[in-house]
């Protein structure tokens, strides 16, 4: 008898509010998903829904307030800050909505970033980095900084960034 792998992401009743002053904003109420390895998801609703709270917390970034989420597995609330900076460098691969490259690096140097992080040896870094910025089509603009970029190329940039750590 086989048993299936746990799902990737497993998030059980969970809830996330926020004070706001006198007032308590529920951003999620009791939200439930299961998302197994491969599979796709997109999060969509107007603006004020809860999808940055819930990809928050999917990207251990944030918890819940309540409910449960496990990652592979994992309970996520059992785990010390420590524990899930690694998860967020080794695991998850994050494209923020406004990219945050640094804009004092290259976007070769951005692109290594995340890198410093990890267990990947330093004489690596460049070559890695140099062929995630070829997969998004960005080689040519290696050297540049993100301030000379269009809004595509940062946004790729930052994609790079993300694949850089093989999440």
């Amino acid at each position: 008898m086989s048993s299936d792998p746990p799902p990737l992401l497993d998030l059980r009743g969970a809830s996330k509010a926020y004070r706001r002053g006198q007032a308590e904003v529920v951003a999620l109420d009791q939200v439930s998903l299961q998302v197994a390895e491969g599979d796709s998801l997109a999060v969509v609703g107007p603006s004020g829904s809860g999808k940055s709270t819930l990809l928050s917390i999917l990207g251990c970034l944030d918890r819940p307030s309540e409910g449960e989420y496990l990652l592979g597995g994992t309970p996520v609330a059992a785990l010390d800050d420590r524990a899930l900076s690694r998860i967020r460098n080794r695991t998850i691969g994050f494209v923020f909505q406004s990219f945050h490259l640094i804009p004092q690096l290259s976007v070769l140097e951005n692109v290594e970033t995340p890198l410093l992080y990890g267990s990947s040896p330093p004489d690596e870094w460049r070559a890695r980095a140099l062929a995630c910025l070829g997969r998004v089509g960005l080689s040519h603009r290696a050297d540049h900084r993100p301030s000379e970029l269009s809004g595509g190329e940062a946004q790729r940039a930052a994609l790079a960034r993300a694949l850089v750590t093989e999440p």
